[in-house]
């Protein structure tokens, strides 16, 4: 009996060793745990997609992901749930390039921030605060970036943990008020993603969690032990930071400071190498001479990242999946990848303006025009951004999704500038024709803003050089939505005016004057105001061989102007139109040029209109200007006012306002080819080199015959100083000019 109940037992200790061999042991269950660390290096992070691609062709799963820089959009992108394939075309096809700018176009400013920006054209941001300058915390807002990643990546509600996602994620941001890594795990996606690349000095710091965040590849570039925390037994990491430079290629500030940069990026990928234990696997592309934000070179990236996976399949497909289980694995990630989407594309119940800024509420929902819509792609979401930032009072304007009991609630987040709320303005402007017209402006101007609840502003402002004024002026929006306003300003002008005769300097008068307006506008669109109101102005004109006294002059009356402007540049416009119209009507009072000094009376009608429009064809772009200007007064009495025409596109041959008259009329087409995007290949700024026909004169009484023909061939860029035209013009009337213009509107 002993022995039987001994064999029972031998019996069932044999099968219960089968059963848990065949059910229980590591080689058939117990899959090692996959993490994946991502790292950063800008344009040459698509070679993180082509690892990803080889890994999915061999059945390799991921169990955890942790990225930096651009390493944390890339692993953002899989841990949603898309597959390779789907991360390179979106990633291909993002502009990237454009992130590297946060300048509003210029048709769609505000006109009253077109026409500063115009005279105004030295790009240092500078602001005033409490008797202190301060500056940006970056060179970029990073508002154009934050718009790319939440096209490319969604907006998703904010996360109570980055394990909800397909795949357990984590970002590295640097913090940096001590320098320190802080893994980002929770919250706003594409936040933590973009405080993850951060790069410091070129943007401004993140804020998150009352961290202070910059790019993560300063504290830890390629998160090994990142992963490894998360729960990995394998990581796989893929470095594409860039290598030290060789002496001899040492040459030049950019060069020394991109080795300075490399000195920590590469300093906290090596610390992390030495967390790798036997079984990890590292792949480091051949990706040498591949710049790391030249974003043309993402395809060759990519392919160096398929090439290095390549190289290591024989470790690689050691992690290899059966064809079952990975197609599991595919359908579970689809799954979670299908409700993440329908996660963010609930019904939006509110739209909630988080107001971090002093712009009244109003203004920012009459812009954006959110209300009433319940369902928002991330498309439709920036397109409301950027309404409502180009306005230009904010330094960004983020959105996150909240999510609620009755659906999703889109917060927007206008933040104010940072180094407000005062600002100084500089410009600078040269033009010569290389004889005796060469005239060097400087402008100095200070702003006082938001002195009223609905954004009202005091500005004044000194201009020094051939013109030189000093005038100061109140805006004040009368209503929340800026649509009425009021306007106070004054100037004080001295003027030299140059009289030619036959293209040759006679003399000069020499005008000084104090004048001011008071007027009430309607902004009736973005782009254009219509403004009445009432004038005064005192002045004198002095040369001693025209006047034996002063001219001394008196004028007030009413005004109406009418401005339209919506081109994208006033100088090398290659879309968009113009329209403007001035009239004053006057009495003026003036001591008689006879010598008997009798004092001068007349009524005068001054009217100004002028048109600018331009027409894009692809590489060529062709620009009309018309202008028409005309002082009349009762029985043809003389005036202080006139008009002037000549110079560069404007009759081209003479000098700068050569011709001089009450009556003026000027039109022009001009050609213009880009050279620069079309042959040159440059992107950043184009090569204008342009051809034009015009006509006009400037007198009294001007008829067909007397209208003058002239020419002009040029070569000119828009900069971020403004236009630079270097160009040679002919007319009719045999006269012949070069011109130089540098920073200077024409």
């Amino acid at each position: 009996m002993l022995k039987l109940t001994s064999a029972k037992q031998l019996i069932t200790l044999i099968t219960s060793c089968i059963l848990f061999s065949l059910f229980f042991s590591p080689s058939a269950t117990a899959r090692p745990k996959i993490g994946l660390a991502l790292s950063g290096g800008g344009a040459k992070g698509s070679a993180h997609v082509g690892v990803l691609k080889i890994l999915e062709e061999n059945n390799i799963q991921i169990d955890y992901i942790a990225g930096t820089s651009i390493g944390s959009f890339v692993g953002a992108m899989y841990a949603l749930g898309y597959s390779a394939d789907e991360i390179e075309a979106i990633m291909l096809n993002t502009p990237w390039e454009e992130g590297y700018s946060d300048a509003i176009p210029r048709e769609d400013l505000p006109l009253r921030i077109k026409q500063q920006n115009d005279q105004f054209n030295i790009p240092l941001t500078l602001g005033i605060d409490k008797g202190k300058v301060k500056m940006p915390g970056g060179f970029l807002r990073g508002q154009t970036m934050s718009e790319l990643l939440r096209e490319a990546l969604g907006l998703h509600p904010d996360f109570d943990s980055f394990d909800e996602l397909a795949i357990p994620y984590r970002a590295i941001a640097t913090d940096l008020v001590n320098n320190e890594a802080v893994v980002l795990k929770k919250g706003d996606l594409v936040a933590s993603v973009q405080a993850s690349s951060t790069v410091p000095g070129a943007l401004a710091p993140a804020q998150i969690d009352g961290y202070l965040l910059v790019d993560g590849g300063i504290s830890n570039n390629m998160p090994v032990d990142v992963v490894k925390q998360m729960g990995a037994d394998i990581v796989i990491a893929v470095d594409i930071g860039n290598d030290l430079r060789r002496k001899d290629k040492l040459h030049g500030t950019f060069a020394v400071l991109g080795q300075l940069s490399a000195f920590l990026t590469t300093a906290t990928t090596e610390l992390q190498k030495q967390k790798l234990d036997k079984e990890d696997i590292l792949l480091k592309p051949d990706i040498q001479g591949l710049g790391t934000t030249d974003w043309s070179i993402l395809d060759k990236a990519l392919i160096k990242g398929q090439e290095v996976a390549r190289q290591h399949l024989e470790q690689l497909q050691q992690l290899r999946s059966d064809d079952e289980s990975y197609a599991a694995y595919l359908q579970q990630k689809k799954k979670d990848h299908l409700a993440l989407l329908i996660r963010a594309s609930a019904p939006i119940a509110r739209v909630k303006i988080d107001n971090n800024s002093p712009v009244h509420s109003a203004l920012i929902h009459k812009k954006m025009k959110l209300h009433g819509q319940n369902r928002l792609t991330a498309k439709q979401i920036n397109l409301a951004i950027d309404e409502l930032y180009s306005i230009d009072e904010f330094q960004r304007v983020d959105a996150r999704m909240i999510q609620t009991p009755t659906g999703n609630e889109l917060q927007i987040i206008p933040r104010k500038k940072s180094w407000g709320p005062n600002y100084i303005a500089f410009g600078l402007g040269w033009e010569s024709d290389f004889s005796l017209n060469s005239n060097l402006n400087f402008d100095l101007a200070y702003t006082k803003k938001d002195i009223t609840r609905y954004g009202g502003e005091w500005r004044s402002q000194i201009e020094l050089g051939a013109e030189r004024a000093l005038n100061t002026e109140l805006y004040l929006p009368l209503t929340p939505t800026r649509l009425l306003y009021s306007r106070s300003f004054y100037s004080y002008d001295f003027l030299n005016w140059d009289v030619f005769d036959q293209n040759q300097l006679l003399l000069d008068i020499q005008q000084k004057s104090h004048s001011i307006e008071q007027g009430f506008g309607w902004n009736w669109t973005q782009s254009g105001a219509l403004e009445l109101g009432m004038s005064a102005e005192t002045g004198e004109f002095e040369n001693e061989l025209v006047f034996e006294e002063k001219l001394k002059y008196d004028s007030y009356g009413g005004y109406l102007l009418f401005t339209y402007d919506a081109l994208d540049s006033i100088s090398f416009p290659t879309q968009g139109s113009y329209y403007s119209a001035q009239i004053y009507a006057r009495k003026e009072e003036s001591n008689s040029l006879n010598t008997n000094n009798s004092h001068h009376l007349t009524d005068s009608l001054f009217v100004e209109l002028n048109w600018k429009a331009a027409l894009n064809l692809g590489n060529h772009a062709f620009v009309g200007k018309a202008s028409y200007s005309e002082v009349f007064t009762r029985n043809d009495q003389s005036s202080v006012y006139f008009s002037n025409l000549g110079g560069f596109l404007n009759l081209s041959g003479y000098h700068k306002n050569a011709l001089i008259g009450r009556q003026k009329v000027f039109a022009s087409v001009v050609y213009q080819y880009d050279l620069g995007r079309s042959l040159l290949k440059l992107q950043q700024y184009p090569l204008y080199v342009g051809l034009s026909a015009e006509t006009g004169n400037a007198g009294t009484d001007i008829r067909s015959s007397d209208l003058i023909a002239a020419s002009t061939l040029y070569v000119g860029t828009d900069t971020r100083l403004g236009p630079v035209a270097i160009g040679f013009g002919a007319n009719s009337a045999n006269h012949q000019a070069v011109y130089f213009y540098l920073g200077k509107n024409f």
